[in-house]
């Protein structure tokens, strides 16, 4: 087993093992406020320190991480949902009108980025994790759709298509039954890229004030309320930076795992 997907499937699998443990147990209370007890460094009584309010940081990351990996995952489901229908109508239709519609429609989503985008979004929607939620899974469709016709387009070149079409298989079933198991392993690895984007970009909302709003921690808006205080209690946000930096170098570590264990060539080669 590769180096890259064992330290991927460790560090993403650290943020949602803390992601799951904080529906049933957390150090301490997050909506708990111990003023005295503010800007506390790293001890036996709080491992991560304390926050401006006294809240327990290790706690505050914790019910974080479900917020990040929710607003990601959905945001992923969604792109996937919407984009990998078109990328394969795209491709069974390659050269006709819907085809071309498709992909200028992603044309002008990519015409922006992504980050403006979903800041457009939710400042028009209103600040909320939901509208974070839209604003991300919205950019994921044309991704998502761009490498479904990518990667499909060659195999409707094969054979084994051409006997599927004699037989007298429609487009639709042979998108469903032959195009897209083939090319579902790239998927899977273009799905742990957007996730870790995903997470990023709530971090990024959340930064602005765009993202979940209080009381539901976010670990970019504890990174945007620790930015005034970095001097005098760096732990506030080397603490929720340390805990994206992870995560996304697990997710992009995964993929890169993942694509060289799914990939039969790159398995070949090594």
């Amino acid at each position: 087993m590769r180096l890259s997907l064992i330290l991927g499937g460790l560090f993403s699998g650290m943020a949602v093992l803390a992601a799951m443990l904080s529906f049933v147990w957390t150090p301490a209370e997050i909506t708990q406020l111990a003023i005295p007890d503010k800007l506390l460094p790293p001890s036996a009584a709080h491992w991560l320190g304390t926050d401006q309010l006294g809240r327990d940081m290790l706690s505050m990351i914790m019910v974080g991480a479900r917020t990040s990996i929710a607003v990601a995952l959905v945001a992923v489901v969604i792109g996937m949902g919407l984009g990998v229908p078109l990328g394969l109508v795209a491709a069974a239709r390659k050269g006709s009108w819907l085809d071309e519609t498709i992909m200028r429609g992603n044309d002008l989503i990519f015409a922006f980025p992504s980050l403006v985008i979903a800041i457009l979004i939710t400042a028009a929607l209103g600040p909320s994790a939901v509208n974070a939620i839209i604003a991300i899974g919205i950019f994921n469709i044309p991704v998502f759709a761009r490498v479904t016709r990518g990667s499909a387009l060659p195999i409707w070149t094969l054979d084994y298509i051409r006997a599927a079409r004699v037989a007298g298989k429609g487009m639709t079933l042979i998108s469903l039954q032959h195009i897209l198991p083939n090319i579902a392993n790239i998927l899977i690895v273009q799905g742990t890229i957007q996730f870790s984007l995903g997470i990023l970009a709530e971090a990024g909302l959340s930064y602005v004030g765009l993202g979940a709003q209080p009381p539901v921690p976010s670990w970019g808006r504890m990174l945007a309320e620790a930015q005034t205080m970095i001097s005098i209690a760096p732990h506030v946000a080397i603490v929720p930076g340390l805990a994206i930096v992870v995560t996304v170098l697990g997710l992009n570590l995964l993929g890169d795992g993942l694509r060289d264990a799914l990939d039969p060539r790159l398995r070949g080669s090594r």
